[in-house]
């Protein structure tokens, strides 16, 4: 125990740091993968065979594979195959290469919510919209998108949650996260070595992110229940 005590400054320093780039992963990806998720599902509802067809092939794609393989692959692909290696060998490279793979699989499962969302709004709403003389923007943003959200947040949120917990696998890069800095410890980290109990802290650290999201998200779902019908 004393050992800990002693050790516990520069673990929680490495673990913080560590945190640190776990948020960004996880904040960067939401802020790509909402809007291109509507995209998704805008191309996969087109009525341009060629347009969805395509989209419904990337969701399959994206769905069928685990995103550990998607990593792999965006990563090493470019350098080995291609002798391009975009993405360079220090951390910003590969925290580049984890952001874009985070935010095209995650892009994919939010088109699959957002279309069933927009979907399971009553065709009639729409038809009535046009009757009043709406355009299908207005009938959008003005009916279907405010029920939708209403539709979408229990899935959204389901997803958010796993999101926190899928930054971990960004390791399998050498993206240096949490669990990465916490796994250090068992290396031989700032002179630590054969340490496993830091990897219970990070266990905390996820615990007490994911308590917080679950409070705002449960919120937020609370604050749009006047859009129920």
């Amino acid at each position: 125990m004393e050992l800990i005590l002693e050790q516990l400054p520069v673990v929680v320093g490495a673990l913080n740091t560590g945190f640190l780039q776990t948020l960004r992963l996880f904040f960067i990806t939401l802020l790509g993968a909402f809007p291109l998720g509507l995209v998704i599902a805008f191309g996969s509802m087109s009525r341009i065979r060629l347009l969805s067809l395509s989209a419904r092939f990337l969701i399959w794609i994206i769905r069928g594979t685990p995103l550990m393989i998607q990593l792999l692959i965006i990563y090493y692909f470019p350098g080995l195959v291609l002798h391009s290696p975009i993405w360079g060998g220090g951390e910003s490279g590969r925290f580049l290469a984890a952001s874009i793979s985070f935010v095209l699989n995650y892009a994919c499962y939010f088109s699959e919510i957002y279309r069933g969302g927009i979907q399971s709004v009553p065709v009639g709403q729409q038809e009535a919209g046009l009757v009043l003389g709406m355009t299908r923007h207005q009938i959008f943003f003005r009916v279907t998108l405010l029920q939708m959200v209403k539709r979408i947040v229990p899935p959204i949120s389901n997803e958010v949650i796993t999101l926190v917990k899928d930054t971990s696998l960004a390791r399998i890069i050498a993206l240096q996260e949490v669990i990465w800095a916490g796994q250090a410890f068992m290396k031989g980290s700032h002179g630590i070595s054969g340490a496993i109990w830091p990897l219970f802290f990070t266990a905390v650290y996820y615990l007490i992110f994911n308590g917080i999201l679950t409070v705002l998200l449960a919120r937020l779902e609370k604050k749009l229940d006047y859009f129920r019908i």
